[in-house]
């Protein structure tokens, strides 16, 4: 079974920055599309950014795009988000998943979440 778990969130004021970090148990983390998550309580979880697993291609949603940044380094098994210019609306707890070719799915493997806190 793979274990993702997640660091780097806290409380921060607008404007701030952030790194979240997903380290990721097991051998095979190269082989994973990775991705974070996030979701404000009452609502749907919705979908931040991904990046493949060489590393080449990124993907964002529109409300984080020049602000937000995935990155991995396989050798470490982890996977980043770099959160700039943030705002109150980015409060939330985050989520990575990572997608396991073997399995086949979609968002195989999650997280517990990391909250991330934005003040005004």
């Amino acid at each position: 079974q793979v274990r993702l778990v997640e660091s780097g969130g806290g409380l921060v004021q607008a404007g701030g920055s952030l790194r979240l970090s997903c380290a990721a148990s097991g051998r095979t983390f190269s082989t994973y599309r990775m991705s974070w998550f996030r979701q404000v309580p009452g609502k749907a979880r919705e979908f931040v950014a991904a990046i493949s697993r060489s590393v080449d291609t990124t993907y964002y949603a529109d409300f984080v795009k020049g602000r937000f940044t995935i990155s991995r380094d396989n050798a470490k098994n982890t996977v980043y988000l770099q959160m700039n210019s943030l705002s109150p609306e980015d409060t939330a707890v985050y989520y990575c998943a990572a997608d396991d070719p073997v399995v086949g799915g979609l968002y195989d493997y999650w997280g517990q979440g990391t909250q991330v806190t934005v003040s005004s």
